[in-house]
């Protein structure tokens, strides 16, 4: 009995695999997506003052915001326009705000706190 043997003869004693079944997920309904949603978790990229602006009306609506801000990160004063920015309009809202790296800021809607705290395995 050889030890190698070339692909061809390998697979010719085998039934060919049929291609995998995939379920289309939009072919279903979910509980969450029947039910009336109060609050949305938004992702954003933000590049500049005016992004901002448009990203504003979620905050205002009481959605959890994520927003990318690494196009920024060469221009500091800009950055600091929009993290004041963000700050006056968590001051509005009672909520809360902070930076989860250099480059993404999370605010969330008043009742959702931000721990600062990370979470260390044990």
């Amino acid at each position: 009995m050889p030890i190698l043997r070339r692909k061809n003869d390998r697979d010719a004693g085998q039934p060919k695999e049929q291609g995998r079944k995939f379920i289309d997920l939009n072919d279903f309904k979910f509980a969450a997506e029947t039910e009336d949603v109060d609050k949305t978790l938004r992702f954003a990229v933000v590049n500049d003052l005016e992004d901002l602006r448009k990203i504003s009306d979620h905050i205002y609506e009481g959605n959890i915001v994520i927003m990318d801000c690494s196009s920024l990160s060469s221009d500091r004063l800009a950055l600091r326009r929009i993290t004041d920015e963000i700050k006056r309009m968590v001051k509005d809202t009672k909520g809360d705000a902070a930076m989860l790296n250099e480059s993404y800021i999370a605010v969330t809607p008043p009742g959702i706190q931000i721990d600062r705290k990370k979470i260390q395995p044990y």
